[in-house]
């Protein structure tokens, strides 16, 4: 495709706004995190580390950042196990309403987050008669984060075809062994991909955590909005935000990379 170079110009331009209007926020908060104005005076007068250390000595920051962690870790192992097996399940198998599992898997990510939160806010308390705490959040966000394994591996189970199975199973290797030696060493980087992605959608997730959390469990996100308003709280809030936006792009740019990865030495059957 030729572009003109007018075309090309203002495309360039519009990616630019897109960049400003998206960084610059963030680089501000990054910033802020070591202003040494309270009020966030601009341009900063100085800068410290004052507040980094407040920061790491907060007891209510420090446990939202450790349950923020477990959640993720857990919504993580759930959503690789149950999104692998649905990838592979409809993709290696024919049934009647098969695109329908499909969509009814993918459609928890496309809701608005507000919908899918007083949706399962009500399945657990009222259908369930569940109180509302720390495992109402790991299946909660589960939901939604299997959909980030489930396109990965259905990704790669298309392009790497089925001829290497095949010939597993000409060879004598039943399923079992033929997805231990076979399957899983293909869609390794495709699982790792997907679990990072994860893992970020998870840790950084409010809407849906606001309507499943209960009083008692706390996420980073959470106290984030909690504290955002209170004089004293402003400073050590920039902190853990830059923290948590640090946090959430390592396994995004991580799992860009890897899913941009080509199967060493597999050819898909066409």
């Amino acid at each position: 495709m030729i572009i003109s170079p007018r075309l090309k110009a203002v495309l360039q331009v519009l990616t630019t706004l897109v960049v400003v209007v998206v960084y610059v926020p963030l680089l501000l908060v990054m910033v802020n995190s070591f202003n040494v104005d309270r009020t966030f005076g601009w341009p900063p007068r100085g800068l410290t580390f004052h507040w980094w250390n407040v920061a790491f000595h907060s007891s209510g920051a420090r446990h939202a950042l450790l349950v923020s962690l477990e959640v993720a870790s857990l919504a993580t192992l759930i959503s690789l196990v149950l999104g692998t097996c649905g990838a592979l399940a409809l993709r290696r198998t024919r049934f009647f309403g098969r695109n329908t599992v499909s969509l009814l898997i993918i459609l928890p990510i496309a809701l608005p987050g507000i919908v899918t939160g007083i949706a399962l806010n009500n399945a657990f308390r009222t259908m369930l008669g569940l109180q509302l705490g720390f495992l109402t959040v790991v299946v909660a966000h589960a939901t939604f984060c299997i959909v980030t394994v489930f396109n990965n591996v259905q990704a790669r189970v298309q392009r790497i075809g089925t001829s290497l199975e095949q010939a597993s199973a000409d060879l004598g290797a039943g399923p079992l062994r033929t997805f231990a030696l076979v399957t899983f060493p293909m869609l390794r980087s495709a699982l790792l991909a997907g679990g990072l992605l994860s893992f970020g959608l998870s840790f950084d997730e409010i809407v849906v955590t606001t309507f499943t959390a209960g009083s008692q469990t706390q996420t980073l996100p959470i106290w984030i909005f909690q504290n955002l308003f209170r004089p004293n709280q402003a400073p050590v809030v920039n902190v853990v935000a830059a923290v948590l936006v640090l946090v959430s792009a390592v396994p995004i740019y991580l799992a860009q990379r890897l899913s941009g990865d080509t199967v060493s030495g597999v050819t898909a059957t066409p």
